[in-house]
């Protein structure tokens, strides 16, 4: 074979960005720079492992499903011969870290880079600086087959925090129900959180791709419900650090609401927050470290994600990836649906999933409008989460990209949009998420009130927690168990069905459907059916 021949990488093509203008100051070629490769597995890993529940080590799935040492030693040899060298690894988690010069990148993966300001995928977040490239890499012919993703470098930022904040006093007047406000224990016990439970002896991990979090808020807020708070412990990735106080607006929110509902309804799980940069391999990698953590968390909350198609392939099967990974090591994941309705953002007038919650490993997390009564704590009445344009509204539809699971193909999920071809529905569960009955946190010392699915991926991640408490046992890839025995139009025990309006292209309806999946939990009656 001759050397430096090279072939395509799949799923590595990137389109042009809108509104991406070339930056004033020029791309350094001698610059150094880290990127992360993922590595084939030496053997596949069994639909048993992933589906549960059965599951392995991280020494099994390492030894027998992991990075092959002939294969590191190759890419070793290969990259260092165009000046990149691997600066570490770990083979249980396929993940090879690899730095150099831009110069050398270049030439290795046929990345022509350029230093560009496009406008950031938050909305309030102004414009973002990053390294841009267009059309797809290549990889050194030896190594076909062998590296399957090479993250890191293009890094614009790929996700948004899925949270919305309440309306303003004169927008919320025109709510004719009239806004309100819950804690997070309240919101547990109208879902009834099965009772003597805490989420003691578990580990909730939390990924965050900006923002930060102070202890001082942390404790005013717990000292305020009354309860002790968590033992919460921040831990940085790719050089992501928790920086509290910069964004109250944006991703400080984000990350506060997180941390408050998860440790306001599970507060004897041990929280162990990632932080990490806000690109794809950063995203990757952050997910990554904390499946791969020592304890093996009991679930992993995402409240970060774009539309499947501001992906490239080798990111989404990644990640995808990461997650059949978590399932295996007996790890649930929670990921927000969205908070766009089903356009998700998109500017095409169809209908779009959000990514990661369409990935068919994690659990997507839709959201509802929900009202209890004042005296008994009881819920009055509970609906689809769509404040209209502008407003925000629950995520949710049919994956263009992941195939429909066997285990959801019973529960009526309808064709892709455009061509009737079967894809993953989203969401899985819903819960509450509408500002107008939102969340009250605390959030660079000031009270807010939040909503969005970013609340309901921590919600029910504590709620697993909760349940792995009460049964003695994790669940991993837990949609199996939820969807057992559950047809078109049809709810299965320990939820109760949401049947009452829309987030655009999908209509709520009996059972299953695309706005809040198989509906909200009755967390007493799901702990007892799962314990069976």
């Amino acid at each position: 074979m001759p050397e430096n021949s090279f072939v395509p990488l799949p799923g590595s093509e990137r389109t042009p960005l809108a509104g991406a203008e070339d930056s004033a100051q020029q791309l350094d070629d001698s610059q150094r720079i880290e990127v992360t490769l993922i590595t084939r597995r030496r053997e596949d890993l069994p639909a048993e492992y992933v589906t549960g529940p059965a599951t392995l080590s991280r020494d099994q799935l390492e030894a027998q499903h992991g990075t092959d040492p002939a294969d590191l030693a190759l890419i070793r040899d290969v990259l260092g011969r165009f000046g990149i060298e691997v600066t570490g690894a770990d083979a249980g988690a396929r993940q090879v870290t690899v730095a150099g010069p831009i110069s050398a990148f270049s030439a290795a993966f046929g990345a022509s880079l350029r230093l560009v300001n496009t406008p950031h995928p938050a909305s309030n977040r102004g414009v973002a600086q990053h390294r841009y490239r267009v059309g797809g890499l290549h990889v050194p012919a030896e190594l076909d087959g062998v590296v399957l993703a090479v993250l890191g470098l293009d890094d614009r930022p790929q996700a948004t925090p899925q949270i919305r904040r309440a309306p303003s006093f004169a927008a919320a007047a025109a709510n004719t129900t009239g806004p309100t406000s819950y804690s997070p224990v309240q919101v547990a016990q109208a879902y009834k959180f099965p009772a003597g439970t805490d989420g003691s002896g578990q580990t909730l991990a939390i990924i965050e791709l900006g923002g930060g979090f102070g202890s001082a808020d942390l404790d005013a807020y717990f000292s305020g419900l009354g309860i002790a708070g968590p033992s919460v412990t921040a831990v940085g990735v790719d050089g992501g650090t928790n920086v509290a106080g910069r964004d109250p607006q944006g991703a400080d929110g984000e990350v506060l609401l997180d941390i408050e509902v998860a440790g306001a309804v599970a507060p004897g799980a041990r929280q162990v927050v990632y932080f990490a940069p806000n690109s794809d391999r950063g995203f990757v990698d952050a997910v990554v470290t904390a499946v791969h953590a020592n304890p093996t968390p009991t679930a992993v909350s995402i409240s970060w994600g774009q539309s499947e198609d501001s992906w490239t392939g080798q990111a989404r099967a990644a990640l995808d990836q990461a997650f059949a990974d978590a399932a295996a090591l007996g790890v649930t994941v929670t990921a927000a649906a969205g908070d766009n309705g089903s356009g998700d953002r998109v500017s095409d007038g169809k209908a779009h999933a959000d990514f990661p919650a369409s990935s068919p490993h994690a659990l997507a997390c839709g959201g509802t409008s929900l009202r209890v009564d004042p005296a008994t704590g009881d819920i009055s009445g509970e609906t689809v989460w769509n404040d209209g344009p502008g407003g925000g509204a629950t995520g949710g539809g049919v994956s263009d990209t992941f195939g429909l699971p066997s285990w959801q193909a019973p529960a009526g999920v309808p064709g892709r949009a455009g061509n009737g071809h079967p894809g993953r529905g989203v969401p899985d569960v819903a819960g509450n998420a509408d500002p107008e009955t939102g969340y009250q946190v605390r959030v660079d010392g000031k009270p807010q009130v939040v909503g969005g699915t970013s609340a309901v991926a921590p919600l029910w991640a504590a709620l697993i927690c909760r349940m792995a408490q009460a049964t003695g046992k994790s669940f991993g890839l837990i949609q199996p168990l939820l969807y057992a025995g559950v047809s078109s139009g049809t709810t299965p025990a320990g939820f109760r069905d949401i049947t009452q309006g829309d987030n655009g292209a999908y209509q709520a309806g009996p059972g299953w459907d695309a706005c809040t999946g198989l509906g909200v939990p009755d967390g007493a009656a799901l702990a007892s059916r799962l314990q069976g």
